[in-house]
């Protein structure tokens, strides 16, 4: 049994770890898209490492575009086999490739205009919603903590991973040569004590362990301060101000955590009164899947719904969907609160409004989530003087604030205590995955400390051979 690495080595994006039996079947882990690597981005996305059509079954952690954004080029490329996923992975998945498909031709229209003006060769989009739409056959979906045979000598079970609705962690039992090894992959792993989610379930004893790190060298704030810092931003900008509050938001559970939020202080008698706009249709289409999944909400959120039926709906929330609209809210001079995607301001209708935003005192861009290095989310938090946004050069007049605590993955205190299940000893190796280096370097130190023996950094493209 072999497994090879062709994304999240080394980075936090393009999630695909690819298991080989030695009969040739391959199972792929993920088949995530590579976000916020620059110029750099276009190859890595069309660069697979393996060939699709020898691929089998694909089995995806969760809907996140650097876990799912390559699948429909998978199938266009010939994949055939099955893909698992829980039932609420599956529904969010399909909103986001449709959007993702969407930016990708329209991204595309825009550069061949400019190409065919300079005298050279236009370029194709990665796939199209056409390519989107066929992929979604391919689905089976699995209820989380049910084991189903893939085939008679391997077994898949879902658990809990907390990070956004239908997040998982795999759990393979392969029987080779008459011996069963058993391999989990984390995906990404959520906060314990999510004010939506369910926390991450422990999982059986694994021999192989692959395992996101993200923030693998930090402690988050106390997730309790989530509105309280949010009301904190919102009357510092809005109210003492009366300027606008532009805070990107990832579509899939950034936007549903901060809606919650609001609509907490809503209750509490401690909402300002302004207008917030939600200035995203896939932000819109998300927040109506994640209403379908109640089976993803913790306790607290079903006994809120008791006497709440709408926790993500309060007074002054309007949802934007056509351009004009969104527009209009360049124009809007009164103090209000925007949430718009993409979270790490790299693509979408955010882009905008920061451009719009960025040169009044008035103004603040509230950073809430994870940003890769060269994103212009990354760019904004090193607060400088200038930047560009659109190719154009912006001052940076307004405020850049962040709140940390409103990441949806796991600190390196959460992950200690989602691998609290194993038992060290009995864990032949651990691969760490989906980091920056450093903090892969510094998050494999700790697990050395905890007991595990082998702790690999895998390389991108990088294979090893199980013992």
């Amino acid at each position: 049994m072999r497994i090879n690495f062709h994304g999240a080595a080394g980075t936090v994006t393009g999630s695909k770890h690819l298991i080989e039996l030695n009969d040739g079947t391959k199972i792929l882990l993920d088949c995530g898209m590579f976000q916020g690597h620059g110029k750099d981005t276009e190859t890595l996305n069309r660069t697979w490492g393996f060939y699709p059509e020898e691929i089998n079954y694909l089995i995806l952690s969760h809907a996140h575009i650097d876990h799912s954004g390559l699948i429909p080029k998978l199938t266009k490329d010939g994949f055939k086999g099955k893909i698992y996923a829980t039932p609420a992975t599956k529904d969010l998945t399909e909103i986001l490739l449709y959007n993702s498909a969407y930016i990708q031709e329209a991204d595309v229209l825009f550069l061949n205009k400019r190409r065919k003006k300079e005298g050279r060769p236009p370029l194709e989009a990665l796939y199209k919603e056409e390519d989107a739409r066929k992929a979604m056959p391919y689905f089976v979906s699995v209820t989380t903590g049910f084991s189903i045979p893939i085939r008679n000598d391997i077994s898949l079970t879902f658990y809990e991973a907390g990070h956004i609705l239908g997040s998982s962690t795999v759990f393979l039992k392969i029987k080779e040569n008459g011996k069963i090894t058993s391999i989990v992959f984390s995906g990404d792993v959520g906060r314990y004590g999510d004010p939506i989610l369910k926390s991450p379930q422990a999982f059986p004893q694994a021999d192989y362990v692959i395992i996101e790190s993200t923030y693998g060298n930090k402690l988050h704030e106390e997730t309790d301060t989530y509105a309280k810092l949010l009301k904190h931003h919102i009357e510092e900008t809005c109210m003492s101000k009366g300027g606008k509050l532009i805070i990107p938001a990832f579509s899939v559970g950034r936007t549903q955590e901060i809606l919650y939020a609001l609509n907490e202080l809503e209750i509490n008698h401690e909402l300002p009164p302004i207008e917030y706009f939600v200035d995203s249709p896939l932000s819109i289409e998300a927040t109506e899947v994640v209403k379908r999944h109640p089976e993803c909400f913790n306790k607290a959120v079903h006994k809120l719904m008791k006497t709440d039926f709408d926790p993500f709906h309060f007074k002054g929330l309007h949802y934007i969907e056509g351009i004009e609209e969104s527009k209009r809210l360049n124009d809007y001079n009164k103090p209000c609160v925007i949430i718009s995607a993409s979270g790490m301001a790299e693509a979408g209708r955010v882009k905008h409004h920061i451009a719009n935003s960025i040169n009044q005192k008035r103004n603040t861009i509230l950073l809430v989530g994870y940003c890769e290095p060269e994103s212009l989310g990354a760019r904004l938090k090193q607060k400088p003087e200038t930047i560009k946004i659109f190719g154009d050069t912006y001052n940076v007049k307004a405020d850049i604030r962040e709140i940390n605590s409103m990441s949806a993955h796991a600190d390196y205190n959460d992950l200690s205590q989602y691998l609290a299940c194993q038992y060290p000893d009995e864990v032949k190796q651990v691969f760490v995955v989906h980091g920056e280096p450093e903090v892969q370097q510094e998050f494999s130190k700790r697990l050395r400390k905890k007991g595990f023996k082998d702790v690999v950094i895998p390389g991108l493209h990088e294979s090893f051979v199980l013992k």
